[in-house]
C-alpha cells in the first residue's frame, strides 16, 4: 500500500472520530474535542493501531468508540488492498481554538516513511497556506 493511500485512510478514520458520527462503528455518542477542551493537554491523542487514546483525559464513551475503530481501520486497510501489517503507527491529535478544530494525523510505513498532516474543520480539510506566488495550497505534509 502507498504511503499516501496510508494516509488518506487515516484522515478517514480521524475525521469520522473528529465528525462526532460514528457511522463507520455504529457508536455515536462521542465528542473528541469537547474531551479535549476538558483535558489538562488541551488535547487528545488516539492511536488507532492499538485502539487507545495516548494523551488527555477522554471520557468513557469516547474510550470505547476508539476501541472500536482498531477493527474499522483494520478493515478499511484491508479493503483498500492492504494490510495492517503494512503500518507501524497510525495516530491523530485532536485539539480546537478559537476559530476551528484541528486534527494531525501521523503515520508510519513499514518501509519507515513517516509523515504528519494537518486538517481543519469538520469535515477535515487539508490546512491551507499561501505558495510564493500568492496562490492558495495544501500545507505540505512534514516528513521524518
Amino acid at each position: 500500500m502507498k504511503h499516501a493511500e496510508l494516509r488518506s485512510i487515516v484522515h478517514n478514520v480521524a475525521d469520522s472520530l473528529g465528525s462526532g458520527i460514528g457511522l463507520m462503528i455504529g457508536h455515536y455518542e462521542m465528542d473528541v474535542y469537547g474531551d479535549a477542551e476538558r483535558s489538562h493537554e488541551r488535547a487528545i491523542t488516539v492511536d488507532f493501531l492499538h485502539g487507545v487514546i495516548i494523551e488527555g483525559e477522554p471520557s468513557t464513551s469516547l474510550v470505547e468508540s476508539v476501541a472500536l475503530y482498531k477493527t474499522a481501520f483494520a478493515d478499511l486497510c484491508s479493503k483498500a488492498g492492504g494490510s495492517i501489517a503494512n503500518v507501524v503507527e497510525a495516530k491523530a491529535r485532536f485539539w480546537s481554538d478559537a476559530l476551528n478544530c484541528h486534527f494531525t494525523v501521523t503515520i508510519t510505513d513499514r518501509d519507515g516513511h513517516r509523515s504528519a498532516t494537518d486538517y481543519a474543520g469538520i469535515p477535515g480539510q487539508r490546512v491551507k497556506i499561501l505558495d510564493p506566488l500568492g496562490r492558495l495550497r495544501p500545507r505540505p505534509s512534514a516528513q521524518a
